[in-house]
């Protein structure tokens, strides 16, 4: 699935050149990887839909998707720049506010939040937003990227507890999603963010979701192979 018109797609934000190509044995371990990272909840009706910012806008027209659909009366944009879109010259949060304005969504039915340069400060930044505007949260839907939805849960349920969290995704494969774009650059950011999934449960950022022997397997081999841009030192 590719957005038209002015939204942009994964590969129009990539953020740099397409690196050496991938291999078939790099592809079937980072698939391994996209298999456990991808989370899909079955949805149920909630308070607010937060899309958290990044390089890909099909994450924005999604969550404007799930507005139509009824599913909360309530889009939040948040994002600021993070480490793929430092070079923007707009905000990730008015990036997805320009599609989703683009997907129909009315003003009085979004807010943006543009500080928030990772995914904690997603939630924790929206949450100071919501509450300085007197709005509660019982439930809320999180809409990020296919491989980022645990992660962003599992950051979710540390930073904003008492909230019943669900995640959702644009409903797309690992083939699809690439979607011509950079696949090196893809797999460098799975691979980064499943070790957080690890790292950062034991820091304190997110409650623990253990990692499988092999994910994490498949985790360390594309880490020996060189697609370690994002891996924590």
């Amino acid at each position: 699935m590719r957005i038209t018109g002015d939204n942009r797609s994964m590969e129009s934000h990539g953020g740099r050149r397409a690196g050496p190509a991938v291999d078939e044995r790099a592809r079937e371990l980072a698939r391994i990887v996209w298999d456990h990272l991808v989370l899909a909840d079955p949805l149920s009706k909630a308070d607010v839909i937060l899309a958290l910012g990044c390089h890909d806008t099909r994450v924005a027209a999604h969550a404007a998707r799930l507005w139509h659909e009824g599913w909360a009366p309530l889009l939040v944009v948040s994002g600021g720049n993070g480490k793929i879109t430092t070079g923007w010259d707009e905000t990730e949060a008015r990036a997805f506010a320009r599609v989703v304005r683009a997907h129909g969504v009315p003003d009085e039915a979004l807010l943006l939040e543009e500080t928030a340069s990772n995914t904690g400060e997603n939630i924790t930044a929206t949450r100071r937003l919501l509450d300085g505007r007197g709005i509660g949260v019982r439930r809320g839907i999180l809409v990020a990227k296919p491989y980022m939805t645990r992660r962003a849960l599992a950051t979710a349920r540390r930073q904003w507890p008492g909230v019943g969290w669900l995640a959702a995704a644009p409903e797309l494969g690992y083939d699809s999603y690439l979607d011509g774009g950079d696949e090196r650059q893809f797999i460098e950011l799975m691979v980064g963010d499943l070790q957080r999934m690890v790292v950062y449960a034991e820091r304190g950022f997110q409650v623990p979701m253990p990692v499988p022997a092999a994910p994490w397997a498949a985790f360390e081999e594309l880490a020996r192979l060189g697609y370690d841009r994002h891996v924590i030192g």
